[in-house]
This record gives structure tokens, C-alpha cells and sequence, in this order.
């Protein structure tokens, strides 16, 4: 019985170790777990640039000027003390009289340091799209103006009408402005857009801009054109005709001005209030015959004035009847008036072409609402402009012809060679009849 039980005793014992020695076999043949240390990637920040400083350096921080905000209450309210923004304020009129300009609803950025002050360095104005104004205290105090950046990118469009140059316009994804630049400034008084056929066709080379290659501010002008109304083509090329007054007009491709001497409006307008009428009678004045010796054009306030031609201001004031006005002289014949203007933008002397904007819409003088009284004299008389034949603008001289064809001519080879669709279509077509044929 011993010797069995050792037996037993034994084999169990065999047994034991034999599983003792798989475990550790086993545990001899597992791999070491391998430890992987991730370390960490640290990108530095692109360093992004805006009115020439490193926006990265700096808390940025963006608004608009809000109604009856003055520059100081904005530094102030950034923790800058009323001694500093008197000393900031008068030492930066010497570039830039920024409460001057001070405008409601444009654009301001300050540059605040990175701490838990987060203290004003640099404070910039942005009075339109393309100039800024830089306000910088950091050490001393300097002022300084600068624009953004400005890229034109050159396009080109064609189409043919349906209904209307606008509709056909804004179907292809181009702005309304190439719609007014053609019908009120380039073909004005060569094609009545409002009797447009259907069928008539056209294509533009023109110039779109860009601010910081990003920003899309709209058409810039009109290179060329060619219009093709009633079967008859209208051509129109640019030509800068005076580079010291900086005069541009459009020609044909005789060499033929396309524009008459005279704007036919001096404003955009929605609508005729009142006409010249030596013998209107209103019945607040008992039905007396009042004269009106101007045509009244119904906008909206703010909208601009136009110089209806080039001429110098004679007159730039304020009387009680006429409100704001502007008097042009255009030539030894001709003078234009624009009253009841909410504010002026020329003084007396100054040179203004065609389209200039010289004031904008308002009710200032005796008034019932918003419009523009323009008022038109010839020979020193007043007279209604819409019944004069009024001159086209001055031709080309034989000097600067011969310079403008051979300037054109590689501008209209580059806009005949542009194809309209039915004629891309029909190429295509003939290609496929001709490839079938072989």
C-alpha cells in the first residue's frame, strides 16, 4: 500500500512540474510588451499678416464705429486714460485728423498686447475697402495711410438678349455694374437699352477687382465692347484722351467719341418729380404761376451726384432756398446747377470730369423730399436741358487718331476673336459633319 501511495505521490508530483515548466515555457516564449513614447508635435502658427503687422504677435480685436462714438470713448473703454488719448489724438492730426473722418459703421481693428492687460498698441481705421489708417502708441506715437493691395484680374463675357441686358447679366453671374457701365455710361446715347431686341448680342472685355487677391470689390471698367443691336455692330474701346486731367472716353472703331458732351441725369434716379416749367402753378401758392426752371430727380438720400460733364466749380455754398449747391462751368456756353444736397464734395476751382461725384442726395434749402433740381443754362440763360440738342463730346484730334487705332487694333483682334455660343455650337457641329464624311 506504501509503495502504491509513493507511486501515486510521485506521478502527481511528475504531473505538477510538467505543468509548472509549460507555464514557464510559455512565459519564456511570450514577447516583451514594447513601450511606445509619442511625442508631441508642436506646429508653429502661420504667421498671418494684415495692414503690415503679424496679427500673430498681437490680441486682435475688430469692430465698427458705432452711432455718435467718438475715437477716444473707444480707447478708453480698452484702458487707455483720457491724458494718453489727447496726446494720441493731437499728435496723429498732424498726418491724419481721425475725428474728422470718423464715420459710423466702418471698420476698426486694435492691436492689444498678449498678457492679461491686453493694452492697445496700434489702433486701425478703415474708411473704405481699399485705405486704411494705422494709430500707433506702442513706443512713440505715429500715424500713417496706406492701402491694401489691389489685384486686377482681366475677363471676359458674352451673351445674347431675351428680355433685357440686365436679366441676361445677372443670368450669367456678372455684376449690375457692367449692366450701367454699358447702358449709362459707354452706349448711353448710342443704343436705347429700354427698346433692346431680342436676339441682339454683345461681348465685354472687362477688369474685375480684388483686394488681397480675396476680397471681391467689383468691376473696375470696361476694357472693350462690342454690341451687336438690330443687326448693326457697336463697337467701344477705352482711351484715356487727356493723362494729365486724367479724361477717359469711349470711341468706336473709327475713332468716333460715343458720348455726347452732357450726362442725360445727373443722379440715379427713380423717378421725375417735377420738370422745367415756366408756367407751373401749385395750389399751395393760390395757383400762382411759380416757374420752375430745373428738373427735379427723386432719390433716395445719400445717393451721389454726378458731374453731368468736365468743368471747374464756380460755386461750392449754401443759400437758403438752394440748400447745399455746387455750380459747374463747362465751357463758354454751358453751366449746370445741383441743389438741395446733403453734403458737397468739390471746392471752387476744382477740375471735374464726367461722372465725378461731386455731393450726395438731400433735403437741405426749401424742399419737400429727397431729390436732386438740376439746373442747366446756355449762353448765361436757364433752359429746359431735355429739349436741347445738346453737343457730342469732343472728337479725337487727328494727332492722337493715328495713336488710337494702332492702339485698338490688337484690343479688337482679341474681342472679334472671342466666339458666342451658337457659334461655338455650330463649329462644333460642322467638325462632326466633316469627321462623319471621312
Amino acid at each position: 500500500m506504501d509503495r502504491k501511495r509513493n507511486r501515486s505521490v510521485g506521478n502527481k508530483y511528475l504531473i505538477a512540474l510538467g505543468f509548472v515548466l509549460a507555464l514557464m515555457a510559455c512565459k519564456e516564449d511570450k514577447p516583451e510588451p514594447v513601450v511606445v513614447e509619442e511625442l508631441a508635435v508642436v506646429e508653429k502658427p502661420v504667421d498671418v499678416y494684415e495692414f503690415g503687422f503679424n496679427l500673430n504677435n498681437y490680441i486682435v480685436k475688430r469692430d465698427t464705429v458705432k452711432a455718435g462714438e467718438s475715437f477716444g470713448q473707444i480707447l478708453e473703454r480698452n484702458k487707455i486714460g483720457y491724458p494718453k488719448i489727447f496726446h494720441i489724438a493731437e499728435k496723429a492730426k498732424e498726418t491724419y485728423n481721425i475725428a474728422r473722418f470718423f464715420q459710423q459703421g466702418k471698420p476698426y481693428t486694435l492691436l492689444c498686447t498678449k498678457d492679461s492687460l491686453e493694452l492697445p498698441e496700434s489702433f486701425i481705421y478703415q474708411p473704405n475697402k481699399e485705405e486704411y489708417v494705422v494709430i500707433n502708441f506702442k513706443d512713440s506715437i505715429h500715424a500713417y495711410k496706406s492701402r491694401k493691395p489691389i489685384t486686377y484680374v482681366e475677363k471676359t463675357v458674352t451673351g445674347v438678349i431675351t428680355s433685357s441686358i440686365s436679366e441676361t447679366l445677372d443670368d450669367l453671374g456678372v455684376s449690375a455694374v457692367l449692366t450701367n457701365k454699358l447702358a449709362d455710361e459707354i452706349y448711353a446715347w448710342s443704343i436705347d437699352f429700354r427698346r433692346l431686341q431680342k436676339g441682339d448680342r454683345f461681348k465685354v472685355i472687362y477688369t474685375d477687382k480684388y483686394i488681397d487677391d480675396t476680397i471681391y470689390t467689383g468691376i473696375d471698367k470696361v476694357k472693350a465692347a462690342y454690341f451687336e443691336h438690330n443687326k448693326e455692330p457697336f463697337y467701344a474701346f477705352e482711351f484715356e484722351t487727356d493723362s494729365v486731367k486724367g479724361i477717359v472716353d469711349y470711341f468706336d472703331d473709327n475713332a468716333k467719341n460715343l458720348r455726347r458732351a452732357f450726362l442725360k441725369a445727373p443722379v440715379k434716379f427713380r423717378g421725375i418729380t417735377s420738370r422745367y416749367n415756366l408756367r407751373r402753378r401749385i395750389a399751395v401758392y393760390g395757383y400762382k404761376v411759380r416757374p420752375h426752371k430745373g428738373t427735379d430727380f427723386r432719390a433716395s438720400i445719400g445717393t451721389p451726384i454726378m458731374a453731368t460733364a468736365n468743368g471747374t466749380v464756380t460755386k461750392s455754398s449754401y443759400t437758403r432756398g438752394n440748400g447745399k449747391y455746387v455750380k459747374i462751368r463747362h465751357n463758354a456756353t454751358y453751366e449746370t446747377q445741383y441743389l438741395h444736397m446733403k453734403n458737397r464734395n468739390v471746392k471752387v476751382g476744382q477740375f471735374v470730369k464726367q461722372g465725378d461725384v461731386i455731393g450726395w442726395v438731400g433735403m437741405t434749402g426749401n424742399t419737400g423730399g429727397p431729390h436732386v433740381c438740376y439746373r442747366f443754362w446756355k449762353n448765361g440763360r436757364q433752359v429746359d436741358p431735355f429739349k436741347q440738342k445738346l453737343p457730342e463730346a469732343e472728337p479725337i484730334s487727328d494727332s492722337l487718331k493715328v495713336k488710337y487705332l494702332d492702339f485698338i487694333e490688337p484690343i479688337k483682334t482679341q474681342l472679334d476673336s472671342i466666339r458666342f455660343d451658337d457659334e461655338i455650337l455650330e463649329d462644333n457641329l460642322n467638325e462632326n459633319l466633316i469627321s462623319l464624311s471621312n
